[in-house]
């Protein structure tokens, strides 16, 4: 009986974590979704100032101050990865902006 007990707690807690991760991922896609728009924002900037969509030294950046925030060292290189992702992402919305901008110009 006590076995089943704790396998019950142990499920009941397991759901409470996913239930936590489950709104972080809420707050997160809100967030990524904004940062795209600023994303967008930022590649029709680029093009009026003729200036192309990757720019290292700004990936560089914004990775070394998000690799500043990991709050543990053990966590750095999961950031890193994620961000990457992020970066690779964002040129991706950048050059898709880019591409629907010169569509919709040239029509």
């Amino acid at each position: 009986m006590a076995d089943s007990s704790n396998h019950n707690d142990h499920r009941r807690e397991l759901e409470a974590w996913r239930g936590k991760i489950d709104a972080i991922d809420r707050q997160m896609v809100a967030l990524l979704c904004e940062r795209l728009r600023y994303a967008g924002n930022i590649s029709a900037v680029k093009s009026r100032l003729g200036e192309t969509v990757l720019q290292p030294e700004r990936e560089k950046e914004v990775i070394a101050n998000v690799m500043a925030m990991a709050e543990n060292p053990l966590m750095s290189p999961a950031i890193e990865r994620i961000y990457q992702r992020i970066l690779h992402e964002s040129r991706q919305f950048q050059q898709e902006c880019n591409r629907d901008t010169q569509g919709v110009s040239a029509r």
